[in-house]
């Protein structure tokens, strides 16, 4: 007897169907089981048969044959001891042969007990599922309320084989799991950290907010205990609320890297990744010999913090420059590539020296000139070159410090004024543009949609000329002008906006000589 099941496995984020055909015929017992399986698949066959004996079935003792279609597609993982003993049991009786399973797609993995275990990238395999027509997902429970959020598929939590055979059969049903959008939009607004926990530092909220506005890169330099770390990790509470789409989009990611929080259905907030500088290039762009995302990918639509940015190896910040620009990486290995997308905003915190002091007002420096310039120098031209905005940080007074009568603003008014820009910028290019933030504009872009009046035009052209200002810092200058200008609702990018921009540039010149 020959049975068709359907699977699906992962391929980068995206899913793919995978045909289980299970063929069983009286012979002498044996079980094989090909289609390019990796050594995870062929294991399969020892849960598999074991799950069957203690879920309460006979394993059916005749020559089976299992085959995972297509045979030219490596398979990996576990995900396919779902539909393979489904296949077998059907070839034995106990499922009844006369079911249509030809709009249902399974996956999971099976403990020896029988219970259904969690897989990596349900929701990649169930938007996979719905795009290939089929009507229904069944998964183990842990992973359901991922898959559950792809509309136009009816989607099944299962605990059991025993509970699936019996749904199957229709002496027991399962009830559908169903996915409350109204939950995600509720916790998307939802934080425990707010811009109004950090006093003072009024400059560098105003460039953190001009930041969040246009998309753009920053670079906090200040001695220790500024707070850029703690300015930092509030930035995700100023970005506009991730949009559906976009936490389906970071929840795919998040999935196949098997870093979904455990009962959640989606990544509802501004994704915050913090690595350690101790960290390799593969792990900051993804790779293995299965690549998995890397923390540029698991940032996508949120924040990369690079804190201590000097610390980090060369050959890691080098591996970024790739990735700032093309907004996704391709990892090539021997069996193919993936591609994965990592349009994120890249906020990195350093010391101005070693030790941390040089320039400060009340405490010495124990670094001499040339330790500070050492230091300095660890980060490369082109990777300052992808860094818009550059904020030196101060340190605090005691009078700011201890300032009790005089209210911060909140995050939620910050994030308000960045969602209006936001808007006014996206009514200006169109959908169709593809540019979703000022930070992607290139020099075309900035030909068509900076438009200076004359005052602002003089100003350009005067620190162009005394700056010794390159065209790259040119460009630089143009797109946070941009996002200034559309803070305040302006179509026309004013002097006041250029001079402001300007001054979010000049620290270039005070540490590396340049601009």
């Amino acid at each position: 007897m020959l049975s068709t099941l359907y699977s699906a496995g992962l391929y980068g984020i995206d899913g793919y169907i995978v045909t289980v055909e299970c063929n069983g015929h009286s012979n002498m017992p044996k079980f094989e089981l090909v289609g390019l399986p990796d050594l995870a698949v062929k294991e399969a066959k020892e849960r598999v048969r074991t799950a069957c004996f203690n879920s309460g079935y006979r394993f059916p003792s005749m020559a089976l044959m299992i085959n995972l279609a297509p045979a030219d597609r490596r398979k990996e993982g576990s995900a396919f001891d779902v539909p393979i003993l489904l296949g077998i049991l059907r070839c034995g009786g106990i499922l009844d042969g006369s079911i249509d399973l030809s709009d249902k797609c399974f996956v999971g993995e099976l403990s020896l007990s029988g219970k259904l275990r969690p897989v990596r990238g349900a929701l990649c395999m169930c938007v996979a599922a719905r795009d290939a027509g089929f009507r229904e997902f069944y998964a183990p429970r842990e992973i359901a309320g991922e898959a559950a959020a792809v509309e136009g598929i009816t989607v099944y939590a299962v605990d059991s084989i025993a509970e699936l055979v019996e749904h199957l059969n229709g002496t027991k049903r399962l009830a559908p799991m169903e996915c409350d959008r109204s939950v995600f939009e509720n916790a998307a607004s939802s934080s425990n950290i707010d811009f109004s926990d950090v006093k003072g530092q009024a400059m560098a909220k105003r460039a953190l907010e001009i930041a969040a506005a246009g998309g753009h890169n920053v670079l906090l330099i200040g001695p220790p205990g500024t707070g850029k770390s703690m300015l930092s990790k509030r930035i995700p509470t100023i970005l506009p609320p991730m949009s559906f789409d976009e936490a389906i989009e970071t929840t795919k990611i998040h999935s196949v890297a098997g870093t979904v929080p455990d009962g959640a259905s989606l990544i509802v907030h501004r994704p915050f990744r913090s690595p350690h500088h101790t960290m390799s290039a593969v792990s900051l762009v993804g790779g293995g010999v299965n690549p998995l995302p890397g923390e540029v990918s698991l940032a996508h639509n949120g924040v990369l913090f690079l804190d201590e940015l000097p610390e980090f190896p060369k050959i890691v910040t080098d591996a970024l420059r790739q990735p700032l620009e093309d907004r996704r990486v391709t990892i090539t290995r021997a069996n193919g590539r993936v591609t994965y997308p990592c349009s994120f905003m890249m906020v990195a915190a350093m010391n101005p020296c070693r030790c941390g002091y040089f320039g400060h007002p009340t405490k010495k420096c124990t670094c001499n000139e040339n330790d500070v310039k050492r230091y300095i120098s660890r980060i490369s031209g082109p990777m300052l070159d992808r860094i818009d905005i550059q904020i030196e940080l101060p340190s605090l007074s005691y009078e700011e410090l201890s300032a009790k009568n005089t209210p911060e603003e909140s995050s939620a008014t910050i994030r308000e004024r960045v969602r209006r820009a936001r808007d006014f910028a996206a009514a200006r290019m169109g959908e169709k543009s593809g540019i979703y933030c000022n930070a992607q504009l290139d020099s075309a872009s900035i030909r068509k949609y900076c438009v200076t009046d004359a005052a602002a035009e003089g100003l350009i052209r005067a620190a162009y000329d005394r700056m010794g200002m390159s065209a790259r810092g040119y460009d630089r200058i143009m797109r946070v002008a941009r996002t200034i200008a559309d803070l305040d609702g302006s179509e026309v990018i004013g002097a006041k906006h250029i001079a402001e921009a300007i001054q979010y540039r000049s620290l270039d010149k005070k540490y590396w000589g340049n601009t």
